[in-house]
């Protein structure tokens, strides 16, 4: 990785920690669902353009049902998930939980796709399960006024971006990259626009939660996306997913210097048993590996 794409990954999980901070601070005014219209719907227009040019144009409108899918299993429902989880969740609390999506990546890959599941994996899937139980075990109460079932759609999003990257590996890797990010966006936009036309707030929306609902659909979603497929093209998809482990670190950070979130240790300790068994299933980190060995794996897999 040179050192142009090492500052492009420290920017982009830079952004997409901050989509948490954008998000826990203007989905009181707009709710989940609109400010997720407001998203997609302006990062959709800006990610248009890409698809210009007849042949891109041809390729969206021939696989749109495809590329419609992936909208609603890729965006629609883990950001609205997401969104939803802020309104009681602390944005870097959130992140880490998110930070699991790896796992349930490859359980369904495993499940529903015929991808197999290394030996070397369960070891990751346990930790990182634990991790999350350590995270969250106190705070598992599903009566009236508890978090469990914030921390229940959390966990439902990452299930859908489990399902939405096998899908587009096995039915989307042979479509250009910018068709089905822009597509994918464009797609998500229009399934929105009627739930979220209807829940849009009747209140006016302060200034400070549109700046923020804005800078999540620029910064977060349509300048992250340029960056996140500009660093599979140059770096490579391995090198690219490193991002999953600075993301809540990003977060965390951003959360406790901007809304003064606490980091206790229960939050320090559950990070790192999530993220060391998230590197291990990923492939990352293998134990009984030389660091020599591992890294030479990942050069090569950065290659393909």
């Amino acid at each position: 990785m040179t050192p142009a794409d090492t500052l492009r990954l420290i920017l982009l999980s830079s952004l997409w920690g901050l989509s948490f901070i954008f998000m826990r601070v203007a989905v009181p005014e707009f709710g989940p669902v609109a400010l997720i219209l407001l998203r997609m719907g302006v990062g959709a227009l800006l990610m248009l353009p890409l698809l210009l040019g007849a042949r891109y144009l041809r390729l969206a409108w021939e696989h749109k049902g495809r590329l419609m899918l992936l909208g609603l299993v890729n965006h629609v429902l883990p950001f609205s998930l997401l969104a939803l989880a802020t309104t009681r969740l602390e944005a870097g609390f959130t992140s880490l939980i998110n930070a699991t999506t790896p796992l349930f990546t490859a359980l369904l890959g495993a499940l529903c796709f015929a991808t197999p599941v290394r030996r070397g994996q369960y070891l990751g899937l346990a930790l990182a399960f634990l991790g999350v139980y350590v995270l969250s075990a106190d705070r598992l109460d599903f009566a009236l006024g508890g978090d469990g079932w914030f921390i229940l759609a959390v966990l439902g999003a990452t299930f859908c971006y489990g399902i939405a990257a096998n899908y587009s590996r096995t039915r989307l890797a042979h479509l250009p990259v910018r068709v089905v990010a822009a597509g994918s966006c464009a797609m998500s936009a229009l399934l929105l626009l009627p739930p979220g036309l209807w829940l849009w707030p009747d209140a006016p929306v302060s200034g400070q939660g549109w700046a923020n609902g804005l800078a999540l659909a620029v910064f977060s979603t349509s300048l992250a996306f340029l960056l996140y497929f500009g660093l599979i093209a140059s770096a490579g998809a391995t090198a690219t997913s490193t991002v999953t482990f600075l993301v809540p670190v990003s977060a965390l950070l951003w959360g406790h210097w901007l809304l003064d979130e606490t980091l206790s240790l229960q939050i320090l300790a559950g990070m790192a048993i999530t993220l060391l068994g998230t590197a291990i299933t990923t492939g990352l980190l293998r134990p009984g590996g030389t660091p020599g060995a591992r890294l030479a794996r990942s050069r090569r897999r950065g290659l393909d």
